[in-house]
């Protein structure tokens, strides 16, 4: 069994953004020469998120307003967190959105549905993150 390991590294311009990581991914899987197993990407920090969804810019926006609703960011003195840092929302979204996925590899190919997509969640952006990719297989 052949095992690969890579690091990503994100730096956004912004607090909050979603970005299709999704062609990283695939060259991680081409260079690590593995046509059958499982994929780890995994986000290495707590504010930010690693998933699989739709690219759709309506989905995207819809995914802002609503963990905007749910773990608005300001005021900053609603969390107790927000004494030294003023990013508890960026946990609590990071939370709901998730630490990471798993894919299967068949065929030298990420085993996806017809509209998947792997997609960094960034929440407490402007400075550097990275993001892990495992893979293990044959």
């Amino acid at each position: 069994m052949k095992s690969y390991r890579k690091e990503l590294w994100y730096n956004t311009e912004t607090r909050r953004k979603l970005i299709n990581i999704t062609p990283q991914i695939e060259n991680c899987l081409s260079e690590s020469g593995i046509k059958e197993g499982f994929l780890l990407c995994n986000a290495m920090h707590i504010t930010s998120s690693v998933f699989i969804n739709d690219d759709e810019s309506g989905l995207h926006s819809d995914y802002e307003k609503w963990l905007e609703k749910l773990a608005p960011e300001k005021p900053y003195d609603q969390y107790r967190h927000n004494g030294y840092e003023d990013n508890a929302d960026a946990h609590l979204k990071r939370t709901i959105m998730g630490r990471e996925v798993v894919v299967a590899i068949t065929d030298g190919k990420l085993d996806f549905g017809p509209w998947e997509r792997i997609f960094y969640g960034e929440f407490d952006g402007k400075r550097r993150k990275r993001v892990l990719v495992k893979i293990i297989g044959e």
